[in-house]
Formats: structure tokens, C-alpha cells, sequence
């Protein structure tokens, strides 16, 4: 996506704190060329490794106007760049934030680049109102490639507030269509949540997730579906805009009195607005081992098998 913007819009600056190649803004780079000391007909700025003082510029430029700014940086780092990104969230300043590496799946990067605690401490930025009234700012996770997109649509269009893309490092598979269009599907996590998977009648369990967990639901859904369980299965890259939706669309994705799994490579707590008080969900509540992402998955229970197993013993125990 950044590789076109770059020559198709014309007011875009990027920055990244020397991560240019992890966190894929290189692909904007590829098609312009960055600032130098005397030189600034390019649209890239190299910020070195300071997190908070790219955050600041993004906020003085997009302060000035007429730009369109956005930067990059693992998500582990969005702990740097809090206090610019709170100040542009007081100021309704409509910056990009591309965080990558969004969970423990970051290989020999190690326990230090594993964000664990940092969707929640985002994600309370959703909850907080500006001066307008409205959610102070838009965090979205997207569970496969046309959410992707889709979110770097929703991230353009929103001139009111900053928003943030939590991105993966490893690949997801693009999750399943029942249209024939996924892209299609996916614009409808505008609403901050959607079924993407569905069921004849009331189901038995709705599984929900954002991210890569999304897909591991699917894989879970085809185990759980063997035992003749109807299963729903929601994305919801933000739950922030799932929550000011119509209390008659969020019904209709997530009604009263279905049990609801949630899973995250967070804190449980990310989910727990979503699944709510009856709803349980298995999370990261601890800080991770370094191995290979697999290896990591297998451990602590992010598997079809493992999602099968705590789903019938929640419903064993469900009222």
C-alpha cells in the first residue's frame, strides 16, 4: 500500500526509526527518496532510532499542514512515542501510525521487542473522548491482507483523529469469503467488528479475535464445527468503533446469551470489553520466551487444537 501512495499521493511524508526494511515503510522509500541536509524534495524522513522525537515531527508537520504524515516502528516502541501520541490525540491531529511486530511471533528479535501489554495501553485511547466528543483516536488491527487494506482506506479518509495500523511480522493467511469478495467482506470492519464467518441459527459459541489470532479461529472453528457445534467467528480490529455502533448492529453480531470465546496475543483485558463478563478469553499475561514463532504458538496454546480444547471446557461450565 505505502509503495502506491508514494506515487499517487502527492503530500504524504513517512518517517521510520531505523527500521525502514522490518516495518515495511521501505516500500514508500522505494518510490521517493529521503530528506537530506539541504535537499528536501523527497518524502521520506530517516529519524534514526528516536521513537518519540519521529512521533513529535509527524505532529509538527501534520500541525503546519498540508501533509499527510505517517511513521513507522515495532509496536513494542509505542511505549517511546506515548506522549506524542497522546498530545496528538488532545490536538484531534490525524498522523499514522504504523506499528508492526504487533505480538510475541518476533523470532530472534527476543522478549525485549515482544509487545504484550501495549494493545491495551492503545486501545485506552479509544475509550478516551476529545473535545468533539469522539473517540480520540482509531486503532485497528487487521486479520489478513484485504483488512489491511481496508484499514489504510479508513486510516486516509480519517481527518479527525490520529489513527494506528498494529500490523504482524509473520504472514496470516487471508481468512475465508462465504461472497466470493473478501475485500468486500473486510469493508465491513468500518464498524469496528464483523461476522466473517457464520452459522444457520443462534450458534452455540462465537469465537472472536483481531489480528492474527482471527485466522487461528478459523483453524479452531474446523475442529469445533466436528463435534456438530454452531460457531460464529468476528473480527474486530477495533473495538473502539465496535462500541459507539448502534447497540441493534453490535446485537447482531454479538447477542446476549451466546457464549463467547476471545482470543489475543495481549493482555486477556484487551478483550474483555468484546467478549464480555461471561465471556472468557486466553491471552498473553505474562512476558514470553524467545524462539521461533511456531515454537511459540505451540506453547502458549495459540492452536486450533488449543482453542478447541478451552471452548468445551467453557461450555461445559457456561449458564
Amino acid at each position: 500500500m505505502l509503495s502506491i501512495y508514494a506515487s499517487k499521493v502527492e503530500n504524504m511524508i513517512v518517517a521510520s526509526a531505523d527500521l525502514a526494511n522490518s516495518d515495511k515503510t521501505d516500500g514508500f522509500l522505494k518510490n521517493t527518496h529521503p530528506f537530506t541536509k539541504g535537499d528536501f524534495t523527497g518524502a521520506f524522513f530517516h529519524a534514526g532510532v528516536a521513537e518519540l522525537t519521529m512521533a513529535s515531527i509527524m505532529n509538527g508537520m501534520t500541525l503546519h499542514g498540508g501533509v499527510i504524515a505517517a511513521c513507522g516502528t515495532f509496536f513494542v516502541f509505542s511505549d517511546y512515542m506515548k506522549p506524542a501520541v497522546r498530545l496528538a490525540c488532545l490536538m484531534s491531529l490525524p498522523v499514522k501510525y504504523i506499528w508492526t511486530h504487533d505480538a510475541f511471533r518476533v523470532g530472534e528479535d527476543g522478549p525485549t521487542h515482544q509487545p504484550v501489554e501495549q494493545e491495551a495501553q492503545i486501545r485506552l485511547m479509544e475509550h478516551l473522548k476529545n473535545h468533539h466528543g469522539e473517540n480520540s483516536m482509531v486503532v485497528l488491527r487487521p486479520a489478513d491482507s484485504a483488512e489491511t487494506t481496508v484499514a489504510w482506506k479508513m486510516a486516509l479518509e480519517n481527518k479527525k483523529t490520529p489513527t494506528a495500523l498494529i500490523l504482524s511480522r509473520q504472514n496470516i493467511k487471508d481468512l475465508p469469503t462465504d461472497t466470493g469478495n473478501r475485500f468486500s467482506d473486510a469493508l465491513k470492519s468500518e464498524k469496528g467488528a464483523y461476522i466473517v464467518q457464520d452459522c444457520s441459527g443462534k450458534p452455540d459459541i462465537i469465537l472472536a479475535a483481531s489480528g492474527s489470532e482471527v485466522a487461528t479461529l478459523v483453524e479452531g472453528a474446523v475442529l469445533l464445527k466436528k463435534d456438530n457445534l454452531k460457531v460464529r467467528i468476528v473480527s474486530a480490529p477495533s473495538e473502539g468503533l465496535f462500541r459507539i455502533q448502534p447497540d441493534s448492529y453490535r446485537k447482531s453480531v454479538i447477542p446476549d446469551n451466546v457464549p463467547v470465546f476471545g482470543l489475543t496475543a495481549g493482555l486477556s483485558v484487551t478483550l474483555q470489553g468484546l467478549v464480555g463478563p461471561a465471556g472468557i478469553v486466553w491471552g498473553m499475561n505474562s512476558f514470553g520466551y524467545s524462539a521461533p514463532y511456531k515454537v511459540l504458538d505451540e506453547k502458549f496454546g495459540f492452536t486450533a487444537e488449543n482453542v478447541y480444547k478451552q471452548v468445551i471446557t467453557y461450555l461445559k461450565s457456561f449458564k
